[in-house]
């Protein structure tokens, strides 16, 4: 095969796995503090079970998907060898921005997810500090991911932008 096909083919593997893998990440991450307040009804009584499930559901969709995310950055980096731009501001912008986006999410995200699905789990009440804390972080994530995206689609000086 010549390289422009390789070159489209792997760009399109990139998309579709950023697509696939880290758009549900952001939304199941964003939806876990509120759904985790919600779990606990007014009052202090024993957390919903239905509502306990959801926020387990949210958790292990950003579990597994972060797992199949690690696609993009692999796939990025075959793309960009195949663009001859690995060298370029814009794309090492780009790698350091994933790096923090995803030591985000493994040293604060998770952990702080599975710290309050133990607590619904175990029939305590979730502090709203802890929430907001977890939508903190999540949002920073989200920022960071956000930001790639928009270099991925600018590349500023690069010769192959729009």
């Amino acid at each position: 095969m010549e390289r422009a096909p390789v070159t489209k083919i792997l760009l399109s593997l990139h998309v579709l796995a950023a697509i696939v893998a880290i758009g549900p990440v952001t939304v199941a991450a964003s939806m876990f503090p509120p759904a985790a307040r919600r779990a606990v009804p007014a009052g202090g009584h024993a957390p919903d079970a239905s509502a306990v499930s959801t926020v387990a559901l949210l958790h292990r969709i950003c579990r597994v998907y972060a797992g199949v995310g690690l696609t993009v950055p692999l796939l990025g980096f075959a793309t960009g060898a195949a663009m001859g731009v690995l060298g370029s501001g814009w794309l090492v912008t780009s790698i350091a921005l994933t790096a923090a986006a995803a030591g985000i999410l493994v040293a604060f995200v998770l952990p702080r997810q599975e710290e309050l699905l133990g607590q619904l789990n175990g029939e305590q009440a979730v502090e709203h500090r802890s929430t907001v804390q977890l939508a903190m972080f999540t949002g920073i994530f989200n920022l960071l991911w956000a930001t790639v995206t928009v270099l991925m689609v600018v590349r500023p000086g690069s010769t192959t932008g729009a």
